[in-house]
């Protein structure tokens, strides 16, 4: 006995469906999410199973692929037993609508696209469009930063971070003199992050506050937050540039708050560390001083000789003719204690000297290239002499300047003291702390910074100051 024949499927009515997927999503995603990205989407065709949503612009496609895709995969194959798979393109890129008459149930894909002036097509005034897409230098590399004593924590810590999966480490922050590169890690996170398929989101402090307040002003604040914390890894730099604004400053503290707790990656780079940042609010504070918090010291000779090698080899491939020998590398490093940022502007002097002009470069032409700072002419000193020639000048013994006492007239030549032994001497911030009894590094990042201020406001204090200099031989400094 034959067996009767099974009944056909009916083919599914495609558009039913697609409403149904949006009122799903509007309920999971809440509605301020789902009328900013999921509204402006529209379903373009469907050929056996194969589902094409169409999006009104380039920026909403990559969102919504970056952020959405997954749970609207699911919406569709817990609606219809038949979804193969998604894709979503542009409008202007949408294939033809078609139609498909196999059966009399078949319908014509095609969906109305939304007008160009419906709101589902401007874009959020807080959005992040453009940031997205903004390249990381290829050239700034984790395999171009030149490692030495004072950045070689601050390295391999931002390595660590730039591995796929959690990290112990939630919330990195570091922090240093300007050139001393931090943005070069921050940069070669981003490549790094790139090359793993983690979504990585760089931004300037400045990126940060405009958007937001762009945010602010268009009430969209909740489509800011929602892109912003799509990111895997989060990437500010400068944030000093935020500080006293209260608003964003708020703002920020919950981003970092959300992205902890959703176990993912958030690095903070800044001029100076959270307990030296001004127009904090005590818990902003409080939380970034509860993130490994990481110093980058001015390079020592040695590492500013590593810097000037590695750079000089680049640009002589580039200029064969801007060969500067090692000897003149030599000096430069020994006789510039300097930012690797203001080593590279020498270096690139030399080199284009040596290239325009045909005629070597020797010490002496390196010794005019510094020479507007003095330093070739420069005396070398200790901290120890420094400490001496600061203690006579103030009228002191020698142990106060040593000793836990914080009177006026003992705390702020100690302060002087620390002040140039940094900017005199090669020796990392934690080594002047030690040799001023026992200080951490940020007591004398924090002297440093109020030396310069007072130097800044007070003419007969610089004069101290620059007495000082000249006592242990260098040339008085421009502030």
């Amino acid at each position: 006995m034959m067996g009767l024949p099974l009944p056909i499927a009916p083919e599914p009515v495609w558009p039913e469906i697609w409403t149904a997927v949006l009122d799903r999503l509007r309920i999971e995603c809440g509605q301020g999410i789902f009328d900013t990205w999921i509204a402006p989407l529209s379903l373009a065709r469907v050929a056996e199973g194969h589902v094409i949503l169409s999006a009104p612009r380039r920026l909403v496609r990559d969102y919504v692929a970056s952020h959405y895709v997954t749970r609207i995969e699911r919406s569709f194959t817990a609606l219809a037993p038949e979804f193969v798979s998604l894709e979503i393109v542009v409008a202007a890129e949408a294939p033809r609508a078609t139609t498909r008459p196999t059966s009399a149930n078949s319908v014509r894909m095609a969906m109305p696209l939304p007008a160009p002036g419906d709101a589902a097509m401007r874009a959020p005034g807080g959005s992040l469009q453009g940031l997205w897409d903004r390249q990381p230098d290829p050239q700034m590399c984790f395999g171009s930063f030149v490692v030495g004593s004072g950045n070689e924590f601050a390295f391999k810590a931002v390595q660590r971070f730039a591995e796929s999966g959690e990290s112990e480490i939630g919330l990195l922050f570091i922090h240093g003199g300007f050139g001393f590169g931090k943005t070069h890690l921050l940069n070669a996170l981003a490549l790094e992050g790139r090359n793993r398929h983690a979504r990585v989101l760089s931004l300037r402090a400045e990126d940060f506050m405009r958007r937001f307040l762009g945010a602010l002003r268009s009430q969209e604040t909740l489509a800011f937050k929602e892109e912003l914390r799509g990111a895997d890894i989060l990437l500010i730099d400068d944030l000093q540039h935020i500080c006293g604004r209260t608003a964003t400053v708020s703002e920020f503290l919950h981003t970092v708050n959300a992205f902890t707790d959703l176990k993912r990656k958030v690095v903070i780079a800044a001029d100076r560390s959270p307990a030296a940042l001004e127009g904090l609010t005590p818990d902003v504070r409080s939380r970034l001083q509860g993130a490994v918090v990481i110093a980058i010291e001015k390079p020592d000779a040695a590492t500013r000789l590593a810097i000037l090698k590695a750079r000089a080899i680049e640009i002589e491939k580039r200029r064969p003719r801007a060969c500067l020998p090692e000897a003149v590398l030599a000096y430069v490093a020994q006789e510039l204690d300097a930012s690797p940022r203001e080593l590279l502007g020498v270096l690139v002097k030399l080199a284009t000297y040596a290239d325009l002009t045909g005629k070597p470069v020797t010490v002496e032409v390196a010794e005019e290239a510094i020479g507007s700072r003095t330093v070739g002419t420069d005396r070398r000193v200790t901290i120890e002499e420094i400490q001496k020639k600061t203690a006579e000048f103030y009228k002191l013994e020698l142990r106060e300047l040593h000793s836990p006492r914080r009177a006026r007239r003992v705390a702020r030549p100690r302060q002087v003291a620390m002040f140039l032994s940094r900017e005199l001497t090669s020796r990392s911030l934690p080594d002047i702390g030690r040799r001023f009894g026992g200080r951490d590094h940020t007591t004398v990042l924090h002297a440093c910074r109020r030396i310069e201020a007072l130097c800044r406001t007070d003419p007969v204090f610089q004069q101290e100051v620059d007495f000082l200099r000249k006592v242990l031989g260098h040339a008085p400094a421009r502030l």
